[in-house]
């Protein structure tokens, strides 16, 4: 076998991995979303109503967090971990606050409706997701910083999911 057939295999193998990686962390995080839409009325909790304005205010601030990194992402967006090929590194806007915008997004709604809705179970499916994103993003840091030079600087700079992080 020539050397460059087995580069070629090898490079198989390490995009095979990586699509595997991609899938797993996207499926589990389809399987978290469809959670938190049940309810399980024995883990529900009573709360004074200044906890859900509260939670509600998250919750909209989540959603206004998300929506504006993703408008800032424009064509680089992927709920794969692996970046897109064209794909460009955004670091102002959002992504100047946190590394991750639109994940903080998520936790800080997954965490704002709970509280809103008084739902223990939906606490614990936001804790989930923050645990399946802190790997998500460990993972997905490693090939950005492999992709681009500056990477590791901007990780030093900015917080993983807020800015204090």
């Amino acid at each position: 076998m020539h050397k460059s057939s087995v580069l070629s295999l090898r490079q198989i193998d390490t995009v095979s991995a990586s699509k595997t990686k991609d899938y797993l962390f996207v499926g589990i995080q389809l399987l978290l979303f469809v959670a938190y839409a049940f309810e399980f009325p024995a883990l529900s909790f009573s709360r004074p109503d200044v906890f859900g304005y509260l939670g509600l205010l998250l919750s909209v601030g989540g959603l206004c967090t998300g929506v504006l990194a993703l408008f800032q992402m424009k064509t680089s967006f992927s709920p794969f971990p692996t970046p897109i090929t064209a794909g460009e590194l955004v670091i102002t806007g959002m992504f100047a606050w946190a590394r991750h915008p639109i994940y903080s997004s998520l936790l800080l709604g997954a965490f704002g409706f709970a509280l809103y809705t008084g739902s223990g179970y939906r606490v614990l499916i936001g804790f989930s997701l923050g645990v399946l994103f802190y790997f998500k993003s460990s993972y997905e840091e490693q090939l950005l910083s492999a992709r681009y030079p500056g990477y590791q600087d901007y990780q030093k700079e900015v917080g993983r999911f807020f800015r204090w992080s």
